[in-house]
């Protein structure tokens, strides 16, 4: 080991070749990769129980002290794969050190995409014997993709600003390159290792060799949603539209209205979708929706006088219908993975998958207070689990807004049935109709068992919406 690096991390996404590369890094005797060794779902490989002595509960209380047993491994070069989704407190921790090596892996996002998507179907992740190959043809989600696809350039565009303004040099590989021996022993270089590798492991064997035509069901149309994106930037990660962190293909604008539609999760995003459409008399499917940047720049210029908005919902409000259709709730848009983990790792009092309508009002509460607790460590920074847009406070939703464009106008919840008449009739529409009361998840709503604990826990988590928007008491 030379005084260069101390440790590395290999930063790559699921389905982009990261188990076959740390395979081979692992084939050097000066090198050992400790897996997602932060993954908040587990430690290092789903089966296993602690890296270098160091357990999951001792990493999700005190990161560092996984990373300096890595540092620490032995006379060996340590280090771990590190997705976009795992442990947000780590990130700075590798960035920020010049003696952590970065090695930055790369695949085409549709490639990458199509593998996780029949990953998913067959159930089989990893491939040792081709007898054993599990094959599948797999449909194309255009709005599925787009939000892979941001997630992907995010992070690769932080990555690449990151080593730009610290003067840090990532050795940065595709998955095409994996396949080479000459590669493989120059990471081994980068890392100061001077072993070399005769050969490359072949353990590990590629599971969907053929065409994308041959693995997708709907190619045409994965064609024509392609077709609008630059084929250049999809090679390449660090480069393709869109290039900020505003979720654009989620805005939704008129059918005729001049009138954009930003919306924030976990608030009235269907109510208002209905009475955008209803603006022209038709349905929401005749909206404009899953844009990208320059296709929103075009709208902006033929609509002369169009109005932005987005809807700010009470955060205590916004919590309890997250925590009800994405936590509480097993089926259907619930966050399972999730879900799952809280109860194991931050031992939130769910109930069993498919019995959440069993339980009554003071377990519904108790595991509402659980959750709300979970969110004022996950916002400060305190948890393995990443931020979710659906519980991020609304402050910095519209702040990432604004790294393409700013709403015009920021609505209540509690005033829309005016406050969109009025901004309808300020585009023209003189006759608009009062938007339709929001409908919510689960079996009990937040009135049930409101008080002042529960404000006062609410108005703790979401200080910074309370003190920027003004909200006060729910009721």
């Amino acid at each position: 080991m030379t005084e260069r690096f101390s440790s590395f991390v290999v930063f790559a996404e699921m389905r982009t070749g990261s188990n076959f590369l740390e395979a081979n890094l692992n084939a050097f005797s000066g090198i050992s990769c400790h897996g997602e060794a932060f993954n908040p779902h587990f430690i290092g490989y789903p089966n296993t129980t602690n890296i270098l002595g160091v357990d999951q509960a001792t990493r999700d209380n005190e990161p560092m002290a996984l990373l300096r047993a890595i540092r620490h491994d032995h006379g060996v070069m340590g280090g771990f794969r590190y997705f976009h989704d795992h442990d947000p407190r780590v990130l700075d921790l590798v960035l920020d050190d010049p003696k952590c090596a970065k090695i930055i892996l790369t695949r085409n996002p549709v490639e990458s995409y199509i593998s996780w998507k029949i990953a998913q179907e067959t159930g089989q992740w990893k491939l040792t014997d081709v007898k054993a190959r599990k094959g599948a043809k797999v449909a194309f989600d255009a709005t599925e993709f787009e939000t892979h696809l941001e997630a992907l350039q995010k992070f690769q565009l932080l990555l690449m600003n990151r080593m730009q303004t610290s003067g840090q040099t990532a050795f940065y590989v595709a998955y095409e390159d994996l396949q080479s021996v000459e590669v493989m022993n120059g990471i081994a270089t980068y890392l100061g290792v001077p072993e070399k590798l005769d050969e490359l492991d072949k353990n590990l064997k590629k599971q969907n060799p053929s065409s994308l035509s041959e693995k997708v069901s709907n190619f045409s149309q994965m064609e024509q949603a392609l077709g609008r994106l630059d084929r250049f930037d999809l090679t390449r990660t660090p480069n393709f539209e869109p290039r900020t962190g505003p979720n654009v293909p989620g805005y939704v604008t008129g059918v005729k209205a001049p009138l954009l539609f930003m919306p924030i999760a976990g608030g009235p995003q269907q109510e208002v979708r209905r009475w955008l459409a209803g603006l022209d008399d038709q349905k929401q499917n005749a909206l404009g929706m899953k844009m990208n940047q320059k296709e929103l720049r075009q709208w902006k210029r033929k609509n002369d006088g169009h109005r932005s908005f987005t809807v700010l919902r009470h955060p205590l409000l916004r919590a309890h219908e997250v925590f009800c259709h994405r936590i509480l709730n097993s089926g259907q848009g619930s966050f399972l993975q999730l879900r799952r983990t809280l109860v194991r790792r931050y031992k939130l009092p769910l109930p069993e998958a498919g019995q959440e309508d069993d339980i009554d009002l003071a377990a519904h509460r108790a595991a509402f207070m659980a959750f709300l607790t979970f969110l004022k460590g996950n916002l400060a920074g305190q948890t393995a689990v990443r931020v979710d847009n659906a519980w991020a406070t609304q402050a910095q939703l519209i702040q990432g807004f604004g790294e393409f464009t700013l709403p015009d106008v920021i609505l209540r919840e509690d005033s829309l049935s005016k406050d969109l008449v009025t901004l309808a009739a300020g585009v023209g529409y003189t006759d608009a109709t009062v938007i339709q009361p929001p409908s919510f998840h689960g079996t009990f709503a937040l009135e049930d068992f409101y008080d002042d604990e529960v404000e006062a826990l609410g108005a703790d988590v979401y200080q910074r919406d309370y003190m920027m928007f003004g909200f006060g008491r729910w009721r």
